[in-house]
């Protein structure tokens, strides 16, 4: 039974597959993970640990001269998603108010379109991308959570990111570069090592989703998603591009990550008057959070066919 072969013909297989057997388990029999052991901390609560590790794997292969060229990818697409989400939410909000279209509002669209999940990130990239693409890993960590939008929004009070939150996500891939740049055997043995640890996170990523929150958001959900993958993503890959690299870490940035569900609850406590808007965000958020999480896998994937041709050439 060739099952790698198998997966690897899905594009993003490694990946999306485990994410999507993780997801079907966590909403039919959620029971089956909660056993306790080895089991739960493995297959439930092991997202964490296992990017981290993950991270020191991917650092070793980052050569120290790729690091400049890294913060300048990761925070060029870290701004223009922003500046896109930005742009498209308040012109929502110029057109239709604080409600949105059909419940598209503004609040939904800047939370989900200016998030990104860092541990899909990490999972494509390493999969698909340069060792400059993981360099930009802790950057684009940055879009990892609420405050952007909270920002955006006229909560910037509430918008800061703890410093020891981010020197967190730096460190186990300064461990990785460090030992990798010291010792070209310790690169090799790290850097196999990167790729068995893939479809493990992504199990326990998708076992923090539930297919009932997609249903929830509806079309306007599914939209946002889609808006985020696409239309996003298709800026994301062109500011990559136009700053040297592939297009494949925009691509890889073009998703909602799962705390973005907890921005619009942010936003209210920040400003009361958006309690409805807000909680009519949330489950709008939730189904773009799933839809990306299928949909930039593929996008990432086809992105990285579509450059190969052109770095043979070049």
């Amino acid at each position: 039974m060739k099952l790698k072969q198998a997966i690897e013909k899905i594009p993003g297989g490694m990946m999306v597959v485990p994410l999507v057997a993780g997801t079907a388990i966590n909403t039919f029999a959620p029971q089956l993970l909660q056993i306790g052991g080895f089991t739960t901390a493995l297959f439930k609560q092991g997202a964490a640990p296992l990017i981290g590790a993950f991270l020191v794997c991917m650092g070793a292969g980052i050569g120290f001269s790729a690091a400049p060229k890294a913060i300048l990818q990761g925070g060029s697409i870290t701004l223009v998603k922003l500046l896109v989400a930005v742009a498209l939410g308040f012109t929502v909000d110029k057109l239709a108010g604080a409600g949105g279209f059909f419940g598209l509002s503004s609040v939904a669209i800047i939370a989900a379109m200016s998030n990104a999940n860092g541990g899909l990130y990490a999972a494509l990239v390493g999969e698909f991308g340069s060792e400059t693409d993981i360099g930009a890993i802790p950057l684009m960590s940055m879009s990892d959570g609420p405050f952007f939008t909270l920002i955006v929004l006229g909560a910037a009070g509430m918008a800061s990111i703890p410093f020891i939150s981010l020197v967190a996500v730096i460190v186990p891939l300064l461990v990785g570069m460090l030992l990798g740049n010291l010792d070209a055997e310790m690169r090799r043995f790290l850097t196999a090592g990167g790729p068995v640890l893939i479809p493990f996170f992504a199990f326990a990523l998708g076992t923090g989703i539930d297919l009932a929150m997609l249903l929830e958001g509806g079309i306007a959900g599914i939209v946002l998603g889609l808006l985020t993958t696409f239309l996003g993503g298709w800026f994301n890959v062109r500011v990559d591009r136009l700053v040297g690299g592939s297009g494949i870490a925009g691509a890889a940035a073009s998703s909602t990550a799962g705390n973005a569900v907890a921005t619009p609850l942010a936003i209210a406590q920040a400003d009361p008057s958006l309690l409805k808007v807000a909680s009519a965000a949330t489950p709008l958020i939730a189904a773009s959070v799933i839809t990306t999480a299928i949909l930039t896998p593929l996008f990432t994937s086809w992105i990285a066919k579509r450059s190969a041709p052109q770095e043979a050439k070049s």
